[in-house]
C-alpha cells in the first residue's frame, strides 16, 4: 500500500475483527462513528484496501450497495465463501471443500472456478433453522 494511515488501521482491525461478516461502507461509518472516521476516508481506504486484495467488495441479492470482507487472512486464501443473504454471515469453506467443489465444476461443467474469489450465496443454518420455526407457528 502507498502509505499507512491511523484511519486504515482502525478499518482494517475493524475488518480483523469481525472476519465472518461483511458491511457496507454506511454500516462501517456507523460502527467506527466514535473513531472520527469520515464516510469519505472510509470509502477511500476501501478502494485501496480493495486494490490491494485486503477486503473484497460484493453484492447481496435485493440491495443496490456494495458490502466489503476482509479476505487477508489466513482463513480466506484459496478458499471459496459461503455468504448468508439474510444475516450476512461469511463462512469460509474449507480449501479441500473448496478444491472438491471446483474440480467437480471444472469435471462436470468445464468451469475452472476461482477459488480465490469465488463468493456462493444462501442461507445458514441459523436463519434456515429461523425460517422454519417461522412457519410453524
Amino acid at each position: 500500500m502507498s502509505y499507512e494511515t491511523k484511519q486504515r488501521d482502525i478499518l482494517l482491525n475493524f475488518f480483523k475483527m469481525n472476519r465472518d461478516k461483511s458491511f457496507s461502507a454506511s454500516e462501517i461509518f456507523e460502527k467506527l462513528k466514535k473513531k472520527n472516521i469520515s464516510l469519505s476516508a472510509i470509502y477511500r481506504n476501501l478502494a485501496e484496501l480493495e486494490h490491494f486484495e485486503k477486503v473484497r467488495k460484493t453484492t447481496k441479492n435485493g440491495s443496490k450497495c456494495f458490502f466489503y470482507q476482509f479476505v487477508d487472512c489466513v482463513e480466506c486464501n484459496g478458499h471459496v465463501h459461503l455468504s448468508c443473504t439474510k444475516c450476512g454471515k461469511i463462512i469460509h469453506l474449507s480449501e479441500k471443500d473448496s478444491q472438491n467443489l471446483s474440480s467437480s465444476l471444472l469435471k462436470n461443467s468445464k468451469f475452472n472456478l476461482d477459488t480465490k474469489t469465488a463468493v456462493l450465496f444462501g442461507e445458514c443454518e441459523s436463519c434456515t433453522k429461523k425460517k422454519k420455526v417461522g412457519a410453524e407457528k
